[in-house]
C-alpha cells in the first residue's frame, strides 16, 4: 500500500498545475487512551504532512486522490478516493481470554467542502486489509477561528460504525466467553460522537507549533462490553511543523 501511495504522489506532482505549491511537514508525539480494561495508552511518534495540489492530498494521516471537484477562493468541493489508518485494537496478552484485535487501514470515498472558514467532510470507508472486514460512515463539520496569531479549528465528528465493526473490536466470541467464564457478547451498530480541535501558532516565518486534541464518546454497544472500562477515548498530538513553497 505504501508503494501505491508513493506512486500516486509522484504522479500528482507531474500532473499538478504549473503554479507554486505549498507543503507542510513535521514530526510530533501522538497519544491515545484505550477504553479496554488493563490496556496501556498508545504513545508513538507521528509524522505530520499537509499537502494539496488539487489532484492529490495528504492531511496528517489521511491521503487521497481527487477525481471530481472545483476549487475557488470562496467555495471549494471535491470527491476523492481516500485511505487512513484505524488505531483500534489490543494484543491477546492485554486482556485475559481474548484473541488479538488488530488495527486496520480503511479506504473509500470522501466528499470535502469548504465555504469561507467553514469546512465539511463525509467519508464512506471500508476495511481494506481484512481486519474488521466491514464499513463505517463518518462526517465532520468545523470552522476556523483566528485570535491574533493563534488559529483554532474546532469540529464535531459523527461516526456510524456497523455491527460487524463493533463486534470485531468490542464483542466477545463463544470461545472467548468460555475462557473468560462469561456469556458471549455481540454489540449492534452504533454512533460515535467526537469533538476535536487543531491549534496552530507561528513561531517563525515558516515554523509553527501544531496541536491536536480530540475526545471520542463510544457507542452504548461498546461501553456495554465486559472488556471495556471507559466511555471516552482521548487523543492528542503535539508537533512542530515547517511550511514551505516549491
Amino acid at each position: 500500500m505504501k508503494y501505491i501511495v508513493l506512486l500516486l504522489f509522484i504522479f500528482s506532482l507531474s500532473q499538478a498545475k504549473e503554479k507554486e505549491q505549498t507543503i507542510t511537514i513535521g514530526l510530533g508525539l501522538y497519544t491515545q487512551t484505550q477504553p479496554y480494561a488493563n490496556v496501556d495508552t498508545l504513545v508513538l511518534p507521528s509524522p505530520v504532512v499537509f499537502f494539496d495540489n488539487e489532484l492529490f492530498y495528504i492531511r496528517w494521516t489521511r491521503a487521497g486522490v481527487y477525481f471530481l471537484g472545483n476549487k475557488s477562493k470562496d467555495f471549494s468541493w471535491g470527491l476523492s478516493l481516500t485511505a487512513q489508518p484505524r488505531t483500534n485494537g489490543y494484543k491477546s496478552s492485554d486482556i485475559v481470554g481474548m484473541n488479538e484485535r488488530k488495527s486496520s487501514l480503511e479506504g473509500g470515498l470522501a466528499l470535502s467542502v469548504e465555504s469561507g472558514d467553514t469546512f465539511f467532510e463525509a467519508l464512506l470507508l471500508t476495511d481494506i486489509i481484512d481486519r474488521h472486514d466491514t464499513w463505517v460512515l463518518q462526517s465532520e463539520l468545523g470552522h476556523e477561528f483566528k485570535f491574533s496569531k493563534l488559529s483554532i479549528y474546532p469540529s464535531v465528528l459523527l461516526r456510524y460504525q456497523s455491527s460487524a465493526f463493533m463486534n470485531y473490536y468490542y464483542g466477545v466470541t463463544a470461545a472467548e466467553a468460555v475462557r473468560r467464564g462469561e456469556t458471549t457478547y455481540t454489540p449492534s451498530a452504533g454512533l460515535q460522537v467526537s469533538l476535536q480541535t487543531y491549534i496552530t501558532y507561528p513561531l517563525t516565518k515558516n515554523i509553527d507549533a501544531f496541536i491536536n486534541i480530540r475526545a471520542d464518546k463510544l457507542p452504548i454497544g461498546a461501553t456495554s462490553s465486559t472488556i471495556v472500562q471507559d466511555k471516552y477515548v482521548y487523543s492528542g498530538l503535539a508537533s512542530l511543523i515547517y511550511t514551505f513553497d516549491y
